[in-house]
């Protein structure tokens, strides 16, 4: 653990006290969202000191061009930025003529942040004197509203505590931005139009490239003791990207004076006239008002957490940790937009680019599935069905491969790939395999066949020919080999028979080939129009399958463990508790040569396999390979902690599952990787949510049936958590003495508990 300045709660992150040192740590993790946009927890007023100014809206990107010392043939032309959208939240504030700035005033006391998960709101409140000696209490609300998803409120309250005080509230938005993250210092944004009204203003303004066009907006509206007094601006200031607004107010000692700014985008992915979009959602924001927008802000989560909630007695930290991970999935992905996805900073930075990785298919889906209708998860497995065109051309364009084989990007925006280093974009490919594991793993759990005929199979069909294309002969082996990839385990890169890679690749083509035969007998229609579509023959099935069936594996007869890649063994094998903690991270500390060299694990490779197949293995097997591996983990990929944790839970390891579920929970609000100011890990978040429900929970699904083991850690004293399983909502609570499991409808559901079968219902509990 790295930091430890958030205060523990049940329901709220909490920061107390100013530092300036944590400023841009905590501007990620008091970030907010809801859905279609999002922000980073920067200060309205003027702040002088280091900040990393961010807004952001789902969808938007710009194509960087590539930046590398050697370009190498295949390398993508673009990196997608994920694009710091124009700054609607800015208030320059001046009190006695004295610009407020916490940086630069004489004193800062009682500061304090909150954000409130229950409720979906973030707060800040000071007291400060300025260097004129004018005393004031702020205190600041701001909230994304997530039934108006294109507007966001601000009520900003200022107190001054020593004397009467001349307030000059500044209010504007500006498109004039830039990115944190850019290869070429260029501008994405291009100024179009600029609006003002009486009290409301708007820019308007598109990407370059891209042409995504977007109007920024606000309205204001200035208080005195709660009372609107319908003050006009005394002076509106503009330029080609920004427009701001003056309005002047006197206020005496004790009493408080309030600006409620609304602001947001409509952007053209929803709207023919953004312009026109932007004046209607102003005009229902300002019917609505604060206090209504506010309450229905409350009720709107409520709804949220009525489903996804997961309740853990007698630990703080980890109640926390949860919730936390939860609410930053819901801010950040809503399910009502199949061109959406989940991007591994959400709306909290602009490091990694993109909006989608493997992350999606690998560890949010199941969260999905279990947490919302079945339609959000399938609305993800749909995006991939979109861009299955882009990736048949990204096989054939970069790899030379053909016939429609397809290799899904490892990073994208629309489809094309947009990853610029070479060892992860054209290695990395098991992140195909992730694809077609969730398509089985939709279909495992919600039982909507009805993807694969549709959809799914022509995605199959793709990756399929992909693995067959992309293994070798090998005359030595007498087996079929994968050569130059790079594993989960990016620390090891152009290596040969990844033991992950391999496996996923035999079981892509198996379920292919059984997919076929299920569709060719039970949807005819949809079978002749597939391999109409796709030209395949019974002929190259048989190809695949020798492909699929003398598949190598890479083992150690001596250790009996599945070995991560050919030579695993022949590095210098010092454990990771025998490495000096003053050189971790070693990502940050080490050379790449050194890393490399160096049998460190970033992130569950090997086990990653045991975790998507665990019934094609035994408990000894699994032990086996959990206990090697993980000695050599230092777990710097967020995204590895909550496999250890589920696997170290299956064989009775609860103090190690315990530690790595805190870890996968507590990630970014202890910094573990020290790294939390760039945004926090999103996509791993899913992982915490499986922690609790796959590893304590050890809930599994079998033969159509639910499948539990619960266990509970020793500090705790219960838990619970939800699912919706084929529309039937079945909510587990675990304690120390009896776990109850109740259906909230009045049809049963026959689960297998401890390998019994049991029935839960709705006055039934089962102990």
């Amino acid at each position: 653990m790295n930091q430890d300045y958030i205060k523990p709660d049940n329901w709220s992150i909490i920061e107390e006290g100013f530092d300036v040192e944590r400023v841009k740590s905590s501007e990620s993790l008091f970030s907010i969202g809801n859905g279609a946009m999002g922000q980073r927890a920067n200060f309205e007023e003027a702040y002088s000191g280091e900040t990393f100014q961010g807004s952001y809206i789902a969808g938007i990107y710009y194509p960087d061009k590539t930046k590398v010392g050697w370009w190498k043939n295949g390398y993508p032309k673009y990196f997608a930025k994920v694009l710091n959208a124009p700054n609607w939240i800015g208030i320059d504030i001046e009190i006695n003529e004295e610009n407020l700035d916490l940086h630069n005033c004489t004193e800062v006391k009682n500061f304090r942040r909150e954000l409130n998960m229950k409720e979906g709101w973030y707060n800040r409140s000071f007291e400060a004197v300025l260097k004129n000696g004018t005393e004031i209490a702020v205190n600041i609300r701001r909230f994304l509203s997530l039934d108006l998803d294109e507007a966001g409120v601000i009520k900003y309250d200022i107190t001054p505590l020593n004397k009467d005080a001349k307030i000059v509230y500044k209010p504007y938005i500006d498109a004039g931005v830039t990115n944190e993250d850019a290869n070429w210092e260029e501008k994405f944004w291009e100024p179009l139009e600029v609006k003002k009204g009486t009290n409301e203003a708007f820019v308007t303004a598109q990407t370059f490239k891209t042409h995504f066009k977007v109007t920024t907006f606000m309205h204001n509206t200035i208080l005195a003791n709660g009372e609107n007094i319908n003050v006009s601006p005394s002076t509106i200031d503009s330029t080609v990207d920004k427009v701001q607004y003056t309005y002047g107010t006197i206020i005496a000692k004790g009493q408080t004076s309030t600006i409620q700014k609304i602001g947001g985008y409509t952007v053209s992915l929803n709207h023919e006239n953004t312009l026109a979009g932007a004046e209607k959602v102003i005009k229902s924001a300002v019917a609505l008002g604060y206090d209504t927008l506010l309450q229905n802000q409350i009720e709107a989560w409520a709804k949220v957490w009525e489903m996804s909630d997961i309740t853990i007695e007698g630990d703080v930290k980890a109640q926390q940790g949860i919730r936390f991970n939860i609410f930053q999935l819901n801010q950040t992905y809503s399910g009502k937009d199949s061109r959406l996805n989940i991007g591994p900073k959400g709306f909290t930075g602009e490091k990694y680019g993109g909006s989608t990785y493997w992350d999606t298919e690998a560890y949010c889906i199941p969260f999905y599935m279990a947490t919302k209708d079945q339609q959000v998860a399938r609305n993800l497995l749909t995006y991939r069905y979109n861009q299955l065109d882009k990736a048949i051309e990204n096989a054939k364009d970069n790899l030379g491969f053909k016939n429609g084989a397809a290799l899904y990007p490892m990073v994208t925006m629309n489809g094309e790939e947009c990853h610029n280093e070479w060892e992860i974009t054209h290695e990395e490919i098991h992140r195909n395999g992730a694809i077609a594991f969730a398509i089985y793993n939709y279909y495992r759990y919600t039982g909507d066949y009805s993807y694969i005929p549709e959809k799914g199979l022509e995605v199959l069909i793709g990756i399929a020919r992909f693995w067959h294309q992309r293994a070798s002969f090998s005359k030595d082996k007498n087996q079929y080999v994968i050569l130059g990839v790079t594993g989960p385990n990016e620390y090891e890169n152009n290596i040969n028979n990844n033991f992950y890679t391999n496996y996923i690749a035999k079981w892509c083509i198996d379920f292919a080939a059984e997919q076929i035969e299920k569709v060719a007998s039970e949807y005819t229609a949809d079978h002749k129009r597939v391999m109409e579509k796709v030209n395949l023959s019974s002929e190259e099935i048989k190809e695949w399958k020798k492909v699929a069936d003398d598949m190598y594996f890479p083992i150690s007869e001596e250790l009996g463990i599945y070995l991560q890649q050919d030579g695993f063994l022949d590095k210098d094998l010092v454990p990771v508790k025998d490495l000096d903690r003053s050189q971790r991270p070693i990502n940050q500390k080490w050379s790449w040569d050194r890393v490399l060299r160096s049998p460190y694990i970033k992130q569950a490779d090997v086990l990653q396999g045991f975790y998507f197949f665990e019934d094609h293995f035994s408990k000894e097997e699994l032990k086996r390979n959990f206990e090697f591996y993980e000695s050599f983990t230092v777990h710097e990929s967020s995204l590895s902690p909550c496999v250890h944790s589920i696997q170290a839970a299956a064989l009775d390891k609860m103090d190690m599952a315990y530690t790595f579920y805190l870890r996968t929970s507590r990630l970014d609000l202890d910094d573990y990787n020290k790294e939390v100011e760039e945004g926090c890990h999103i996509t791993s978040m899913a992982g915490t949510w499986m922690s609790i429900v796959e590893g304590f929970g050890g809930m599994r699904v079998k033969n159509d049936q639910l499948h539990f083991s619960p266990k509970i850690p020793k500090e705790w004293k219960g838990y619970s958590f939800k699912i919706n399983f084929r529309n039937q909502i079945l909510k587990v609570a675990v304690n120390h003495n009896e776990t109850t499991f109740t259906v909230d409808s009045d049809q049963d559901l026959t689960i297998i508990v401890n390998g019994k079968p049991e029935i839960a219902s709705k006055f039934v509990q089962i102990n």
